[in-house]
């Protein structure tokens, strides 16, 4: 007996829609890296206008750093309740686990070389394979855990930031901005070949994105497993049992988290507040957001009017990749040679417009089909067969 998909049946709408908007945030805060050499200013003096100082504040305390931790968690839970199923029908977990992090890890290659640097999926598929092991953790010690491994770390690092900017506030922020770096961007982004592109986007990643896959364990491990810490108590299927315990996380994380994400705005930005704001006010805000959108979730208006939003995050693996296919194709060279020529407000509104398109897609794509193509790939992948894809009209989503 082979451990087989999860089917439509046995799918938790409400998970599909954190997702969705998971990679709405995401592709706000991407959409930054796509048009402009991001990554190597100081946004806190770079912009000029006051418009892209507005939006970018927006951005960098609502979003920026706060919903990749939400799809993170939700990457854990699953991978949780594959292995709840598992045991319930007394599979193996371990080889088919494995085989999908081993998918996942190509999907995360090809896409970090071939179409942009800024890949997530070849971290989660190392931290999933760690978690193959991990996922065995009794519920009672996940949690506690997963907090442990992130806080011990990310306060060392605030600890030696906040001292060295006591010791000299200037030190830390001198390079921050990398003109030359910035200056490569420009060139092979907005005017290279594909080949000059590849070849910048191979350096930038062994530079700043391999490196970054490694020390995942100290981030993007513990965020995986505080989802998976989530899932052993049933959190999300229990959201309306638990919506009073759930509603004091919410406005205490709401409150604490922006709070945090508002640090480098109040006085002059620091570098240790930098790192508060990214290290905690990030994740604290999205279980934040987690726990309004599950509270919001129970009232069955917004349960319809969300169930669009659910559809992209049912086929999150497509919307993810094709987010980057579209970004570097509106703003590469090879494509609309856009990068560099529009501003934070228009790279916002870009962002929106595509997901709306996507979520429309998703929409169309799923009334025919039970899972996107690119999910299609990757379960075909996972379990060695070919898999079929035909929507079955009298089954609910659930």
């Amino acid at each position: 007996m082979k451990l087989t998909p999860t089917t439509l049946g046995n799918r938790i709408e409400a998970l599909d829609m954190l997702r969705g908007f998971a990679l709405l945030g995401i592709f706000i805060a991407n959409m930054l890296v796509f048009h402009s050499p991001y990554m190597y200013m100081d946004p806190y003096t770079w912009f000029s206008t006051p418009a892209d100082m507005a939006t970018f504040k927006w951005i960098d305390i609502f979003v920026e750093a706060s919903f990749y931790p939400i799809f993170a968690m939700l990457f854990g839970y699953g991978l949780n309740m594959q292995y709840e199923k598992s045991i319930e029908n007394k599979m193996p977990f371990a080889p088919v686990m494995a085989r999908r992090m081993g998918v996942l890890l190509v999907f995360g290659l090809i896409h970090a070389l071939l179409i942009w640097m800024g890949d997530i999926l070849f971290t989660y598929a190392l931290m999933g394979f760690i978690m193959i092991a991990f996922v065995r953790i009794p519920k009672k010690w996940m949690l506690p855990l997963a907090s442990f491994v992130y806080i011990v770390p990310s306060g060392i690092m605030y600890g030696i930031t906040y001292f060295l900017n006591k010791f000299d506030p200037n030190a830390l922020m001198e390079g921050y901005a990398d003109i030359h770096q910035i200056e490569r961007s420009l060139e092979a982004y907005a005017y290279g070949s594909y080949g000059e592109i590849f070849s910048f986007r191979l350096s930038e990643w062994l530079t700043y994105g391999l490196p970054a896959s490694l020390l995942g364990v100290f981030v993007i491990l513990p965020l995986i497993m505080i989802g998976a810490g989530l899932s052993k108590w049933k959190v999300i299927e229990r959201a309306g049992e638990l919506k009073v315990g759930i509603a004091i996380v919410t406005v205490v994380s709401l409150v604490a988290g922006i709070w945090m994400k508002a640090a480098p705005f109040i006085g002059s930005p620091s570098m240790d507040a930098i790192t508060l704001q990214t290290q905690f006010g990030g994740p604290v805000l999205a279980i934040g957001y987690i726990g309004l959108l599950l509270l919001l979730y129970q009232l069955p208006l917004v349960r319809t009017l969300l169930r669009p939003i659910s559809k992209a995050g049912r086929m999150s693996l497509t919307t993810y990749i094709t987010q980057s296919i579209v970004g570097t194709l509106i703003f590469y060279a090879y494509g609309f040679g856009m990068y560099g020529k529009v501003d934070v407000a228009t790279g916002v509104g870009i962002a929106v417009g595509v997901f709306i398109i996507q979520v429309l897609f998703a929409e169309l794509w799923l009334s025919k089909f039970r899972m996107g193509p690119l999910e299609w790939l990757w379960r075909k992948g996972t379990y060695g067969k070919v898999l079929p894809n035909k929507e079955e009209k009298d089954r609910p989503l659930s």
